[in-house]
């Protein structure tokens, strides 16, 4: 834990340093594309608004100056696959962005979609002595929830506390300055596949950056699409990317669960390859232009030609009708919506005070997903795009762009983490643990 802690107590300090410069990139690294964005501060000052992520009141201090895509190569369920291929297509989204900028970008804070994320909840308490609490305070009691043993071959993605508790007061988002005899604490844990952070710090690094930080894309996605009276009451928010689809849980403007399902756009393409016997770029540009999930009577007449160059003339031009088109979609869509919903049932997502969902990411703009997605997830359920921010270019405003958005707000914002305190960071103690909803149901 202490070379983690140590490795994002260093990153922040990149970030404060690229933020003095004025110049910063923010990275999505996903399946289906890469999307790079540059930024520029203004005079800006490292602490956030005194509402952390959601208030918009400090979004004058930086804008965007710079934005590039470039189709995902080597990534394969949001992971890093194959290091030369995803190093080339970073090169290319980075080099893209920093053109329109006119500015060079020394510094990048990335995201991950998927490296198997895990949610856990922690408890830590500990006594005061007298006078206020201090910043010394929230150390101690960060340090007193026990680790749990998570496994060879995982680290910690994020640690945020979530709750503080003084005395009988609970519902506390910073303590500091208030008055007790026991401070406590409710700190969201998410682990990730260690492996998956080293693949992309190669290929980062391999493209001359600093690394200045690295944050979940369910997480930063949730940031982007939900307003804040969401964040506040508990709202989910799933991602549907191209290789996986996010999942993240938000209750008293912190996220309190994250999960991934290793299923996304790509593979609906890929049933639509498979059924028609055409080739990925072809069952692409079919799935955006036709695509849809609730057939109606018009789809069995509209009929859509196939187009391919193979040679024989009967395979090349085969029609089919949308109708057809629909039925090898909507079972791969439903099947998506299905594993969200039974990966947020077990969090708990259903005692939350709130029950809204909010569908984002690129894959959401199937027509019909409305219908569909009501039926499986609960009538409770809306579209969401990324929250405005200064300087975004039109073409980087759709749904596609949450995750990229919301590092953004991550990289201007962030959140309190355990690693923003001086903490004895040596210790590993293995306790039984709740899976997150149900720990912070219990504790608040």
């Amino acid at each position: 834990m202490s070379m983690l802690y140590q490795s994002q107590r260093a990153m922040r300090a990149k970030r404060r340093e690229a933020m003095r410069r004025g110049v910063i990139a923010v990275l999505d690294i996903g399946s289906h594309k890469i999307a790079c964005l540059v930024l520029r501060f203004v005079n800006s000052d490292d602490r956030p608004p005194a509402d952390g992520v959601g208030a918009m009141a400090g979004q004058s201090s930086f804008r965007v100056i710079g934005a590039a895509t470039t189709r995902s190569r080597g990534v394969r369920f949001g992971e890093v696959d194959t290091m030369q291929e995803t190093e080339r297509a970073i090169r290319t989204a980075l080099q893209g962005a920093q053109k329109m900028a006119s500015a060079r970008a020394d510094h990048v804070i990335v995201s991950l979609a998927g490296a198997r994320p895990r949610s856990y909840g922690l408890t830590g308490e500990v006594s005061l002595g007298t006078g206020p609490v201090a910043e010394c305070d929230i150390a101690r009691v960060l340090a007193a929830c026990d680790l749990p043993d998570f496994g060879e071959g995982r680290e910690v993605l994020h640690a945020q506390p979530v709750n503080f508790a003084l005395d009988h007061r609970t519902g506390l988002s910073d303590p500091r300055g208030h008055v007790g005899n026991r401070l406590s604490t409710d700190l969201h844990l998410l682990i990730i596949d260690a492996n998956a952070i080293e693949h992309m710090l190669y290929c980062v690094r391999r493209c001359d950056l600093e690394l200045a930080g690295i944050a979940s894309s369910p997480y930063v996605a949730g940031i982007s699409s939900l307003v804040e009276d969401e964040q506040e009451l508990g709202a989910a928010c799933i991602d549907l990317g191209g290789g996986t689809t996010g999942l993240s849980i938000f209750l008293k403007k912190h996220m309190i669960f994250a999960d991934t399902v290793r299923m996304g756009g790509d593979h609906v393409t890929s049933d639509i390859g498979k059924a028609m016997q055409i080739p990925m770029t072809d069952a692409e540009r079919l799935k955006t232009r036709f695509g849809g999930v609730v057939a109606t009577g018009m789809d069995d007449r509209e009929m859509i030609e196939l187009e391919a160059d193979t040679g024989d003339w009967h395979h090349d031009r085969r029609k089919i009708s949308r109708a057809e088109l629909i039925g090898v979609m909507r079972p791969r869509v439903e099947e998506i919506l299905e594993e969200a919903r039974a990966r947020l049932d077990a969090a708990g997502f259903d005692q939350l005070p709130g029950q809204r969902i909010v569908l984002t990411g690129g894959a959401s703009q199937v027509p019909g997903l409305d219908t569909l997605a009501s039926r499986i997830l609960g009538n409770q359920v809306r579209f969401g795009r990324p929250l405005r921010v200064q300087g975004l270019p039109q073409s980087a405003c759709g749904p596609a762009f949450s995750a990229a958005v919301g590092l953004v707000l991550f990289a201007a914002y962030p959140q309190d983490e355990w690693w923003d305190f001086e903490t004895p960071a040596n210790r590993y103690p293995v306790r039984s643990l709740k899976r997150a909803v149900n720990w912070l149901r219990d504790n608040w």
